[in-house]
């Protein structure tokens, strides 16, 4: 597939170039939007969304529990429609425990710890859930101590097991950074059952993140390669091949005339993070500047005609500062400076809208 066929479909796959009508489209479309930092998930979802939604729309849909936050794969944060974290996670969830075991054994937590953990905080957590500060409490009070890592891998293999998911956005002044933990049993009203979850997995995956391979996937979901190449075999005729070993969606959205060509993606963004070859959308010689770094960042991207052309921070578009930009080489479009301060000005308008 040629270069700029592949970027043009997954600026749309990506909603990118084709938005949702609204956040929680956004959402269900990419199934699960990474996101430790939580600014930047919500952002990914509102940029992928037509109209300009502000912040308050994303963290309205959180508050109604259409979407929560959890560690979905690869042992990381990501935002996902509520509906699908059951089906998800029991594609996904073994996996993760498994590679998290040799660090949970280290910390000492076992099936009486998790016990004695449950116990404590289940009556906690039905009157509208708790903080992680709150949580850590909690497990003071049951006798662990939350420190050295233990806090947050009890936080995540609760979440594996079913119990616990991020819910509704702690309000604040400013940008609200953190959320309640809940029991799914209380806040997720209904949830999905595909008939295969394994090869759901892979066509939602198609959909929101083609043109895309098997070894794309498996970075992605955080399975192994055979467990990747099952799932293609089972999503068959739900996909289309159209390069040896290259499949797209049989559902593409329709790329909208209003499009901007130049995009401001928040950190981690999927457009990005989600393949185990970045080299398509940036330049091999502009990768460490983008990451992941040696402290596991990934920045923030300026977008030009689907390609990586520079950096930027969430602190600095708020302040109205410029985005690094990478040098132009013969033969590059030269990048419109407007258009990439306009591209910043919506992120502005988002967290301050």
């Amino acid at each position: 597939m040629k270069t700029s066929t592949l970027l043009s479909e997954r600026l749309c796959s990506h909603r990118l170039s084709a938005p949702a009508c609204s956040v929680t489209d956004a959402a269900a479309h990419m199934l699960a939007v990474q996101s430790q930092d939580l600014l930047a998930g919500r952002w990914a979802l509102a940029c992928r969304t037509g109209g300009e939604p502000p912040l308050r729309a994303v963290d309205r849909a959180f508050e109604r529990g259409d979407l929560v936050r959890a560690w979905t794969m690869r042992g990381t944060l990501h935002i996902i429609p509520a509906r699908d974290l059951g089906w998800v996670l029991s594609v996904t969830g073994r996996r993760q425990r498994q590679q998290a075991a040799t660090r949970r054994r280290d910390l000492g937590i076992d099936d009486e710890m998790l016990g004695a953990i449950t116990r404590a905080i289940v009556p906690a957590l039905r009157d509208g859930g708790a903080t992680r500060a709150e949580m850590f409490d909690l497990f003071r009070g049951a006798g662990v101590d939350p420190a050295g890592q233990r806090g947050i891998h009890l936080l995540a293999e609760l979440t594996l097991r079913g119990l616990l998911c991020q819910g509704p956005i702690v309000a604040r002044s400013g940008i609200a950074r953190e959320q309640r933990f809940v029991r799914v049993e209380d806040h997720i009203r209904e949830h999905a059952a595909p008939d295969d979850p394994l090869a759901e997995l892979f066509v939602r995956y198609v959909d929101g993140h083609g043109p895309a391979g098997i070894a794309d996937f498996a970075w992605w979901s955080g399975l192994t390669l055979g467990q990747s190449r099952e799932a293609r075999e089972r999503a068959a005729g739900r996909v289309a091949e159209v390069d040896d070993g290259v499949f797209v969606s049989l559902r593409r959205p329709r790329r909208s005339a209003a499009a901007p060509d130049v995009r401001a993606l928040g950190a981690f963004d999927e457009y990005y993070i989600s393949y185990a070859d970045r080299t398509a959308v940036c330049r091999p010689k502009d990768l460490a500047a983008v990451g992941p770094g040696k402290n596991g960042m990934v920045r923030a991207t300026i977008l030009a005609h689907g390609r990586v052309v520079g950096c930027w921070t969430h602190a600095s578009a708020s302040l109205g500062s410029p985005a690094e930009l990478f040098d132009v080489v013969p033969g590059d479009a030269p990048i419109d400076h407007d258009a990439v301060g306009a591209a910043l000005a919506r992120f502005t308008r988002f967290v301050e809208g």
